[in-house]
């Protein structure tokens, strides 16, 4: 099993971006996203399970990022839009073997594959 990350890059305030992350190898029913900042901890950005479409977002970033999914490419995206500073971070995929409930979706340890990571810097 293979995730592969990618879409990073600078972008002035108020822009967007969109991260793509290609999964090789199987099909997983919950799949999420995670930032990171050097000397913080992996922080919980978005999750959703399919089918059936439950949806979980960090309320920092609740109306302004989607997550979705092409079934026919395995590859799940994250939207952001109207992009702040705060969201400065390497940004990480992950795909979990168990279907948890929502209430575990923001829980990285829930997650047994993770992307590489990509850069998203915006520029205030």
């Amino acid at each position: 099993v293979q995730l592969q990350a990618s879409g990073g890059g600078v972008v002035q305030a108020g822009g967007s971006l969109r991260l793509s992350c290609v999964v090789s190898g199987r099909t997983f029913s919950l799949m999420g996203w995670f930032r990171q900042v050097p000397g913080s901890e992996r922080e919980f950005v978005a999750a959703r399970r399919w089918p059936g479409g439950s949806t979980v977002y960090a309320d920092s970033v609740k109306g302004r990022f989607t997550i979705s999914r092409d079934n026919a490419k395995n590859t799940v995206y994250l939207q952001m839009s109207s992009l702040k500073a705060e969201d400065t971070a390497v940004y990480y995929c992950a795909a979990s073997e168990k279907n948890w409930i929502t209430g575990e979706f923001r829980n990285v340890v829930r997650y047994d594959y993770w992307g590489q990571g990509t850069q998203v810097t915006v520029s205030s």
